[in-house]
Formats: C-alpha cells, structure tokens, sequence
C-alpha cells in the first residue's frame, strides 16, 4: 500500500507538470492582454491631456505569433483609437527563415494600425540582422527612430520631446547617442520619453534627463511563477524586467511583448501591448 500511495503521487505530479508544460506552451502564448497605465506628470502639456500612447514590443513574428494572431491584435489596437503607437523592437526573430511573403504581411498588417498623431518604431537586437527591416517600417507608415528624436505635436506649439535608441545589445552606444541627440534639440518643452529596447542600459546614461521610459526586451520574465517572478531573463534585463519601476523623477514601464524568444512559452504572463493615458493632474 506504501508503494501504491507513492506511484500515484508520482503519476500526479508527472500530470500536473504535463499540464503546466502544455498549457504554456499552447495557450499561455495565445491570446492578447491589454495592460493600461495612468502616466500622470504635471508636466505634461494641457493640449496632451488624455492623450493615448500604445506601445507594442517584441512580437517575435512567426515564434509563436503567427498571422492571424497579429490581426487579432491589430484589431485590438485599432478598437482603442490610439493618438500614438510605439514598437519598442524584435518585430522578428533571429531563429526565423522568413519568406518574401512573410515580409509582405506583416507589412500590411502594421500599416492597417491606426493612428491619429503618429507610429514610431526602434530595433531590437534579434531585428539588426533584417536587412529590410527599414523598408518594412518606412512601407508600415511608421517613422523610424533608431538613433534620433522628433517632437510631437497635438494641436498646439508646445511639444513633447520623444527620443529612440536602437537595440544597444551590439554595441554599447547609447549614452554616447543620447548625448548626441541632446547637443542637436534647440527647442524648449517640458515632457520627455525615451523609446529603447533593453531596459538595463539605462543605468549607462542620466536617465533623470526623461520624465518617462518605454522599454521591451525582457518579456517580463516570460515565465512567471508567484512569490519567485519571472524566470527567463536576458543579460540585458536582469536588473529592470518588471512591469514597472520607479526612478525617482523618471517612470520606466517595460512591456512584457507579444511573442517568445528562446523558449515557446509563457506563463502567467499572457501576450500583452501596454496603453498610457498621459494627465497633467
């Protein structure tokens, strides 16, 4: 009786174990969460007020997003009637072979987003090696930000300063591009956000200069079990791969993506795009 009491603990957990591995495999990966922030600043421009920014990341088109996922999520933007849409990088997979095809529709549904002020997107690391990464953002009416900066206006003269930093995963760019970028602006505002892709870097530049950071990258963990958080971290989200952190004057929100990398799955942490709502008070 002692053993039989034993073999059916052990077939149990084998069970449980299957299940878990099966249901993060095949339905943790499915589905779409929208996650919704308050970004309240009073330094935000009054003509920003209520403003709605959707920031997608890390779709990792083909892992395991394929087509009729992408739409579903397209449709689902385009029901929030976003004023701006960020992609903060790895629209693609390095472990992916795409076909002319491939490129051809995901172009057509990043274009059907809909937009009222503007997309911008960035690279991320598993991006670098699409050598057509360019005309495909350029063709998806989004407006590429590797590197540089645009100010964004909303019905008034006073803008808001927005600043992209390709994937610094390469080559450690960033806080020479940054400092770049600043000795270029010779306009006046007073609300600032910085589009990057791996949230650890921004200990290698005066983050205090932004009032809010977007990041991807580190799929939150990916794989999130209670009490421990999330288990599959890159070298370059070790220190920032939550939802959110604190800065002191500078918000960081780090989005936990649309796909995987490395590993097909997730757990306790569905496919998610994040939307802020900007308010002065």
């Amino acid at each position: 009786m002692h053993i039989k009491g034993w073999i059916k603990i052990t077939i149990i957990i084998i069970l449980i174990i299957c299940s878990i591995f099966l249901y993060s495999r095949f339905l943790g990966t499915k589905g779409i969460e929208v996650k919704e922030y308050a970004i309240v600043n009073s330094k935000i421009p009054s003509n920003f007020y209520g403003l709605k920014i959707v920031q997608i990341s890390d779709i990792h088109y083909k892992m395991t997003t394929d087509k009729n996922d992408l739409k579903k999520i397209v449709k689902e933007i385009n029901l929030l009637k976003p004023d701006i849409v960020l992609l903060s990088g790895d629209l693609f997979d390095t472990s992916i072979v795409y076909s002319q095809e491939d490129f051809k529709d995901i172009t057509k549904l990043l274009k059907s987003i809909d937009y009222n002020i503007g997309k911008f997107a960035i690279k991320g690391e598993d991006d670098l090696k699409i050598k057509n990464w360019k005309t495909i953002i350029n063709d998806s009416d989004f407006i590429n930000i590797n590197d540089s900066h645009e100010f964004i206006y909303n019905g008034s003269t006073e803008p808001i300063l927005l600043v992209g930093i390709s994937s610094n995963y390469a080559d450690n760019h960033i806080k020479e591009t940054v400092d770049n970028i600043y000795k270029e602006i010779d306009m006046e505002y007073k609300f600032s956000i910085l589009l990057m892709h791996e949230p650890d870097f921004i200990n290698n530049i005066d983050y205090s200069k932004f009032n809010l950071i977007l990041a991807g990258h580190s799929h939150n963990g990916q794989v999130v079990l209670p009490f421990i958080g999330g288990l599959i971290r890159d070298k370059f989200a070790k220190n920032y791969y939550k939802n959110y952190y604190d800065l002191g004057n500078t918000d960081i929100y780090i989005s936990s993506g649309i796909g995987t990398s490395k590993y097909k799955f997730r757990f306790c942490n569905k496919p998610s795009f994040n939307l802020y709502r900007l308010r002065n008070k």
